[in-house]
């Protein structure tokens, strides 16, 4: 690195005739050929040369002359400027305001210390070892990185040093500032040299540092969101075991749209529901709940899976017609055995069923949420009592090395070897799937199973029905059909007076409302008694106020007093079902 042949130069200076420079050196402490701080850098000019640009008082003769004034400028007002070439490799060096350094030799003799770096380390001893002399090197772990530049030739760097300095005069408190050092090999001295140059970026250190900050601050707001948006504790319907697990991506991925829930329907029906909002961030989050909050209202209204998909599909688009969300709406009804579902655009179901088969949903999938009024459609898994069914999103079986269908298909694996609880089943799958704290994508996962009872568990869920054949002559039938079956599942006899008044009231709005075929069951949990009623008519019987003169009106408002809940919901094969609820006191 020869500093003398530089081209460029300096603020002020102007291109003179070069004058030849002479390098002088002396012997160091240690005995090597050392540069002397004093006596000037390889590069630096013989003192004992005269200066050209000055021309002196007392000589006479043609190579004497005085430099032409500029025309634009008296010569009395400007000062005499040097030439690059005049000036020695020190004052170069003390004009820069990065941290300079040099060394000669295999223990890296200090050479030179520039202004700068005196400033921030303080004076330094020039001759001596650079461990000795030099210690903030150690520190900064730079010798081991000065060897190699020795042994290579090459050039180093290492980025954003943390460096603590004090005042020269001890006062004031102590400052930081962040260097990024690169040592680079003299090849062309007397003696093997190291350039040690240190430029500050503390200002982009910190812009980083704060950018870092602000990211961490704003994805933590996110999670913090989302969590508070997802259920904080699930619903645990009679008839199903329930577990979900909720795992955003690593630290340097924002935090996604994903969600899921559990609504209890009543009747021994629930629902569950998936979904991901496309997209990372707040406005992901703040998507997903309005659609959770919009499926738990529509979900209440006891609809088929593909109208509350559909219902979900225009609010999608009203919220944002930019955002696009999957979503998967299923209802299991324990006293039929099966999963009704509707997909929109998502993942397809896994069960494994009560033999240890796994089955993939191979039923129909629409589009997205928010793409248009698609007519969806749903359709039906058999989930009887010992099978176990999983809803997840693309989080957990998407890779970028392999197709999303190979990742079903390990999910298929895992879950054919995966025993225990829902919430076990949930663990096992994400360590099956290679799910970590780093994912680079956040993860949901919902995992229902259908138990299977045996011995006394069994004798708390029974099942009784009657087909109300005939006129009004059924409802006394239906009334001694109910009083026995109460009778022997050992109920209590205000609990089994209250459940013979319910069955007659809905069996005779039924037969004044209905049309056949009609059918009464009564269902008991480890929980609740639920009686239904179904009939052939599909309009829906409302709560209304009787006036004191009214003869009917009264039998809705009779069952919702004494029942805990109550409500009505349409078959698919046409007609309705009117139920209530009576919870089941504690022993």
């Amino acid at each position: 690195m020869n500093l003398t042949r530089w081209s460029a130069r300096l603020p002020g200076t102007q291109r003179r005739a070069a004058a030849k420079p002479r390098s002088a050196t002396t012997a160091g402490p240690g005995g090597g050929s050392v540069p002397s701080a004093r006596a000037g850098l390889p590069g630096d000019p013989d003192p004992s040369a005269a200066d050209p640009s000055v021309a002196d008082p007392s000589s006479t003769g043609a190579g004497t002359a005085s430099p032409p004034a500029s025309p634009a400028t008296p010569s009395s007002a400007q000062p005499a400027l040097r030439p690059l070439e005049a000036l020695s490799v020190r004052e170069l060096l003390g004009q820069v305001p990065a941290l300079i350094a040099v060394t000669y030799g295999p223990d890296h003799r200090t050479g030179h210390v520039n202004d700068a770096y005196t400033e921030v380390f303080g004076p330094r001893a020039t001759g001596a070892p650079a461990r000795e002399a030099l210690p903030e090197l150690a520190e900064l772990g730079l010798l081991p990185l000065m060897d190699q530049v020795l042994r290579s030739g090459r050039p180093r760097t290492v980025k954003a040093r943390k460096v603590t300095w004090h005042r020269q005069d001890g006062e004031g408190e102590p400052r930081d500032g962040y260097f990024t050092f690169t040592c680079t090999p003299l090849a062309d001295t007397a003696t093997c040299g190291v350039l040690v140059f240190g430029a500050d970026v503390t200002d982009q250190v910190r812009s980083a540092m704060s950018l870092r900050d602000s990211e961490r601050l704003q994805r933590e707001a996110a999670v913090t969101l989302q969590r508070s948006l997802l259920p904080q504790e699930l619903e645990q319907p009679d008839d199903l075991r329930v577990a979900a697990t909720y795992q955003p991506g690593g630290t340097e991925t924002a935090v996604g749209g994903d969600w899921y829930d559990v609504i209890t329907l009543g009747a021994g029906r629930t629902a569950l529901v998936i979904g991901d909002v496309m997209g990372r961030g707040l406005r992901a989050a703040a998507v997903m709940g309005q659609l959770r909050t919009a499926v738990r209202a529509y979900a209440r209204l006891d609809l088929p899976p593909h109208e509350v998909i559909q219902l979900l599909d225009g609010l999608a688009a009203e919220i944002d017609a930019t955002q696009i969300a999957t979503c998967v709406y299923a209802v299991h009804d324990a006293g039929e055995g099966v999963l009704t579902y509707a997909s929109a655009g998502h993942l397809p179901i896994v069960v494994r069923g009560a033999d240890g088969t796994v089955r993939r949903a191979e039923g129909p999938t629409g589009p997205p949420l928010g793409t248009g009024s698609f007519p969806h459609a749903s359709g039906t898994l058999p989930l009887e009592p010992g099978a176990t069914a999983v809803l997840y999103t693309d989080g957990l079986v998407e890779r970028r090395t392999e197709d999303i269908d190979e990742g079903v298909a390990s999910l298929e694996r895992a879950l054919a070897g995966a025993t225990g609880t829902p919430q076990v089943i949930c663990d096992r799958l994400l360590r099956a799937l290679g799910v970590t704290s780093d994912h680079d994508d956040d993860v949901a996962v919902l995992v229902l199973e259908h138990p299977k009872r045996t011995g006394a568990q069994a004798e708390l869920f029974r099942d009784a029905s009657l087909d109300l054949l005939g006129g009004v002559e059924a409802a006394p039938r239906a009334r001694a059909f109910a009083t026995g079956v109460l009778a022997s599942w050992r109920f209590p006899v205000e609990l089994r007076d209250l459940g013979v008044l319910a069955v007659s009231e809905l069996v005779a709005n039924s037969l004044q409302h209905g049309t056949p075929p009609m059918r009464l069951r009564l269902r008991r949990t480890d929980r609740r008694l639920i009686v239904e009623v179904t009939d052939g008519d599909d309009r829906l019987p409302r709560r209304r106020r009787a006036e004191p003169g009214d003869e009917a009106g009264r039998g809705i408002s009779i069952i919702a007093t004494i029942a805990s809940t109550w409500g009505s919901r349409r078959t698919p094969g046409g007609g309705k079902t009117v139920w209530c609820e009576f919870v089941l006191p504690r022993k």
